[in-house]
């Protein structure tokens, strides 16, 4: 019998089930992964196990006794933080401490918050405050203040997920070699797959109508090397396995388009159905950036954020802009866009420099930043009413649909913006980029804030589309599989400041693409492996060899 069981257990609110049927067995110092996705009823799943949740029917025990509310033998580790913003890391490990060991003397107590802290590698900023540390520090404190209560029982709940990728893989790292010291059993609810497969024993897939579904065994020795794996066989099988596993439960069939393109022209020019997807071919150097720099004022002088960066885009090219978090990849992109100023060099779009905002350059941020007064089809409106002055209000109502329903959002068209998920208000973001029929799109790590599900379900909705305008377009991403899965070329950025272009890789991958087909295909972790050799060699901030970069 397993340390943690739960029974037939079935959980509701109100008429609305979350979680049904539930059976499921935790044995003693066991790595179990629940992967789990927005609306599944994961976070429901680890309150019952905390004891901040009671099941409807059936039961939830701990060691044979039903748990009926928090016990200090299972620690829980949130999402949120929840740090004493007045409190040092210290200050806050140790009202942990003190609630745990009121027998032991203060130096005791002083020893042991010192312990924890040092255990999450925080020792150095013991005495800083919350507001004075990143995000992934907080978080540390977090794991720290869970563990200075020595629980039998670790929960985690998503704790990594506000956190930027290399954050969140060395404080994976950290979670798995805490867990391997002591043999906590532990629980971690996840929606990333290669987080899953790097720290779990057993991995389950909690289904979107909340039901347990498959089971994947995980017999890769440990300790599993993110950079190794990518070269193991058992790895690579098994995250195929589980990922279309998740895709064909998850993601429902692709809407079937009813509606077609007016042949009306924005007044930047372009469609005819967007010139029969860009049948001219190749116009090569279409988007040129030359010698490009940007320099921030500060106190203490000018601070050059990028520099150097020379790199020319064909029309119809799609890149992917890929670096460590403050290698400059978004200012790069900010400029394109001309809403940030050129320090030094220049963009050149179709033969004019670029100067200011204008239709013809339409970005897509992670946020979407709609008006919320406004339905889906008023917020693609605003944009379409401006480029498409001489077309009929008809005809620029068709193309609102028209787009609106590529990206799956038929039903939703009346919608105010304010209801929408944060899937479906991105959704209409990458609508309304597409429907100003630009002469190059721009995206901003657009799907960085969801989900990895609805993240995939994005990925490809925006390839479906964009491979029937085949409109130029660059996408900065922090996520190695994204920037692969999009791109016929990416661009990799050394570290910042002064950041530049540090590689470059074709993609020489079969178009349309799907996330399914390309994790069988034999060419595709190869080019993983490439860009991740990059990112590993700037993790620790080193400086690129002096070399000679083909921007070309």
């Amino acid at each position: 019998m397993g340390i943690l069981q739960f029974k037939n257990v079935s959980k509701s609110y109100g008429e609305t089930p979350v979680l049904k049927n539930i059976n499921l067995d935790v044995d003693q110092g066991e790595f179990v992964v629940i992967l789990g996705f927005s609306g599944t009823g994961k976070t429901t799943l680890i309150n019952m196990m905390a004891g901040l949740e009671q099941p409807s029917s059936g039961s939830v025990t701990y060691k044979g006794a039903p748990i009926t509310e928090p016990g200090r033998e299972r620690g829980v580790i949130f999402q949120s933080y929840s740090l004493m913003p007045w409190l040092t890391v210290n200050g806050n490990v140790a009202l942990a401490v003190d609630t745990m060991f009121p027998a032991l003397s203060k130096a005791d107590r002083a020893a042991k918050v010192a312990h924890y802290v040092g255990m999450v590698g925080l020792s150095h900023a013991a005495t800083r405050r919350p507001a004075e540390l990143s995000g992934g520090m907080r978080q540390r404190v977090n794991v720290a203040r869970a563990l200075a209560m020595d629980p039998e029982m670790l929960l985690l709940d998503e704790p990594l997920s506000a956190l930027d990728a290399l954050t969140r893989a060395n404080l994976a790292d950290e979670i798995e070699a805490i867990w391997d010291a002591d043999k906590k059993t532990c629980v971690l609810i996840t929606n990333d797959v290669d987080e899953a497969i790097i720290l779990a024993d057993r991995i389950i897939a909690l289904n979107p109508d909340g039901t347990l579904g498959d089971e994947f065994k995980v017999a890769i020795p440990r300790p599993r090397d993110r950079i190794a794996m990518n070269n193991d066989a058992t790895f690579k099988s098994l995250r195929a396995q589980v990922t279309t596993y998740l895709m064909d439960v998850g993601i429902a069939a692709k809407v079937e388009g009813t509606r077609i393109l007016p042949n009306v022209t924005p007044i930047h020019g372009v469609p005819a159905a967007v010139a029969k997807a860009q049948e001219s071919g190749i116009d090569e150097r279409f988007l040129n950036f030359s010698q490009l720099d940007k320099v921030y004022p500060t106190p203490k002088g000018p601070l050059t954020v990028v520099e150097n960066f020379d790199l020319k885009i064909n029309k119809g090219e799609f890149v992917s802009l890929i670096g460590h978090s403050g290698c400059g990849k978004s200012t790069v992109l900010t400029m394109a866009a001309g809403l940030n100023p050129i320090s030094k060099g220049a963009i050149k779009l179709d033969g004019w420099n670029v100067e200011g905002a204008d239709p013809e350059r339409a970005v897509v941020f992670q946020s979407p930043n709609l008006f919320p007064w406004l339905t889906a089809k008023e917020n693609v409106a605003i944009g379409v009413d401006k480029v498409y002055l001489k077309a009929s209000r008809a005809e620029r109502q068709d193309v609102i649909e028209y787009y609106l329903e590529r990206v799956g959002l038929a039903d939703s068209m009346d919608k105010g913006a304010a209801s929408l998920s944060n899937g479906m208000k991105q959704r209409v973001g990458i609508a309304r980029a597409f429907a100003l029929s630009p002469k190059l799109l721009l995206l901003d790590e657009p799907f960085g804030m969801l989900d990895s599900l609805t993240r995939w379900e994005l990925q490809e909705v925006l390839m479906e589309v964009w491979s029937r305008t085949k409109v130029t377009a660059i996408c900065v991403t922090h996520d190695v599989d994204e920037a692969i899965l999009l791109a016929d070329r990416v661009v990799m950025m050394t570290n910042g400041p002064q950041a530049t272009i540090g590689k470059i890789t074709d993609v020489n991958l079969p178009r349309p693409r799907t996330r399914k087909a390309l994790l069988e295909h034999p060419d595709y972790y190869a080019y993983r492996q490439e860009v991740l050799d990059f990112l590993e060699e700037y993790e620790h901030g080193s400086k690129p060899k002096p070399k000679a970069i083909a921007a070309e």
